[in-house]
């Protein structure tokens, strides 16, 4: 049976890597708080790059700008479907 998906804070994060930074092994924090060695492995890579936690402060600039094009792309084909079913209704009358 799967365990279900944990949330921590950005404080508990931040306190993490703080323990990490001034030394405390990377095995010795995961076995004593229960945590995925993964897990310790991106707050701090978040941590070093932006020192926020947050997926959004961490996007890299092409990141960014694919999540908007493809925003972009998915309205304009919304609009262009519009589009057609009013040419269809406006072909009838």
């Amino acid at each position: 049976m799967a365990q279900a998906r944990r949330t921590f804070s950005a404080e508990f994060k931040r306190q993490m890597v703080q323990l990490y930074e001034s030394g405390k092994s990377r095995a010795d924090i995961v076995r004593e708080y229960d945590l995925t060695p993964s897990a310790l492995d991106r707050w701090i890579n978040q941590s070093q790059k932006s020192g926020s936690f947050t997926e959004k402060e961490n996007r890299t600039s092409e990141e960014n700008e694919l999540i908007a094009l493809r925003k972009e792309n998915q309205r304009l084909k919304m609009e262009n479907d519009i589009l057609k079913q009013a040419a269809l209704i406006m072909g009838r009358k």
